[in-house]
């Protein structure tokens, strides 16, 4: 019996052992596709490195028939789109999360609100552009009319609306999964010692949270960053630097999509990789800084 108890620990330690090797490897090799990508970018887009230099991020002329590329504008869109469309977001990520996690957490309401929010999600990125080109950019240029700015329609805040509505599931989703996983004794004792439910929300489960809840965060904003069919419809691409929130735009990604085929030379298609690369170091910028944030959050 004994025999037999030890064969079998033998063998489950053996395929644990297998086991962990495995999931090594395909660390290492997940490792080596992100590493692959932005060595294949750098190469790519050296010619441009080495004819524009450090001047590309900040040149406001992109022009190819001059050969003259300046990032700048693009860069400026693309961080305006998505930064205005996770403020917008937000509220809603979290107002979702805490009814669906706290308020009303089993039901057929819960379970079919939580099935809608995760649709959003799954819904192709082209049909936001078209819901947006013949229902959102018409009000939207009625909004403008009323405000006394020209009536574009289309342009940044059109965009960031719909990029909004793109990533409210991401945060969302995870916040009701981290609020559900808040320690039952943690509420009880709150209740029991006379909280109301918006001070335990507000004194026990969004501090408990938090981290988890910036992490569902920077989820949305990689999502709103790296955004392309549903922007491209609606920002107005134009290669100008947008003068406020309502003016058309372009993102790098909008670029990449429109102009990347059209690339007839060199000089072209470098620069549009340099922007596919720009586009790769800022995400991971911005990802490294909120994973410093969360950090910061978790050992407070």
């Amino acid at each position: 019996m004994e025999n037999k108890r030890l064969q079998l620990s033998d063998s489950q330690l053996k395929w644990e052992t297998i086991f962990k090797k495995l999931l090594i490897v395909m660390s290492i090799i997940l490792v080596l596709i992100i590493l692959g990508v932005l060595t294949t970018l750098i190469i790519e887009s050296m010619p441009s490195i080495k004819a524009l230099g450090i001047g590309y991020l900040w040149g406001k002329v992109w022009d190819p028939v001059q050969n003259i590329y300046g990032a700048y504008p693009f860069l400026i869109g693309t961080l305006l789109t998505s930064f205005i469309a996770l403020i917008i977001s937000i509220p809603f990520s979290y107002a979702i999360a805490i009814y669906l996690g706290e308020y009303n957490p089993k039901g057929w309401l819960s379970d079919l609100l939580k099935n809608t929010v995760e649709l959003i999600a799954a819904v192709p990125s082209i049909i936001y552009g078209f819901w947006g080109l013949f229902v959102l950019v018409p009000l939207v240029r009625e909004f403008e009319g009323k405000i006394h700015v020209l009536p574009y329609g289309i342009g940044i805040f059109t965009a960031s609306i719909i990029l909004a509505v793109m990533i409210i599931p991401y945060g969302a989703s995870l916040g009701i999964t981290l609020i559900r996983m808040v320690p039952s004794p943690l509420k009880e004792g709150a209740y029991a010692l006379g909280a109301t439910r918006f001070e335990v929300i507000r004194n026990v489960i969004m501090p408990y949270t938090r981290s988890g809840l910036f992490a569902g965060i920077l989820l949305s904003l990689g999502r709103a960053l790296g955004e392309t069919m549903a922007v491209t419809m609606l920002i107005g691409n134009t290669s100008a630097v947008p003068t406020s929130i309502f003016a058309p735009g372009n993102t790098m990604a909008s670029v990449i999509a429109n102009e990347f085929t059209e690339a007839d030379h060199t000089e072209y298609l470098s620069a549009l990789i340099e922007l596919g690369l720009v586009l790769f170091l800022v995400t991971v910028v911005i990802n490294l800084i909120g994973r410093r944030i969360i950090t910061r959050f978790t050992n407070n």
